[in-house]
């Protein structure tokens, strides 16, 4: 069996502001932008990896969530726990200080953690937890 990641979804509350964070930030290419307004679907990836996707979704807008599952959706995303994901990079420190030095939300500078591996993370617009891992 061979089974791939193709996409991953992230939520935005602004579609403008995440668009120009994967764009301008990470430096990643913007593939698809469909919809407009509350309803608009941003999909961006990194250049070089046309296989692999996040996709920036307008958070609880399914009809079928209720008006309080909207609310703990939101709720959780204004503290930053609702989603995020987890990118590499062969050097960590490089890739912090450029994206650092766009302006990226530091969450946490480059660490070597306990468990084997050296990161650091950033919030995105939305306020996305984004880790970025050192691969080897």
């Amino acid at each position: 069996m061979n089974i791939t990641i193709h996409a991953s979804f992230i939520p935005h509350l602004d579609a403008e502001a995440s668009a120009v964070f994967y764009r301008d930030v990470l430096g990643f290419e913007i593939r698809m932008d469909v919809g407009g307004g509350r309803m608009r679907w941003i999909t961006v990836g990194p250049e070089g990896q046309p296989d692999t996707a996040i996709v920036l979704t307008p958070p609880a807008v399914d009809p079928g969530i209720s008006e309080d599952e909207r609310a703990t959706i939101l709720e959780l995303m204004a503290k930053g726990s609702f989603g995020g994901i987890v990118l590499s990079t062969p050097d960590v420190d490089a890739a912090f200080a450029e994206i650092e030095g766009r302006g990226a939300d530091v969450v946490q500078e480059p660490i070597d953690q306990p468990y084997g591996i050296r990161d650091c993370a950033f919030r995105d617009p939305a306020g996305n937890m984004i880790r970025l891992q050192q691969i080897a």
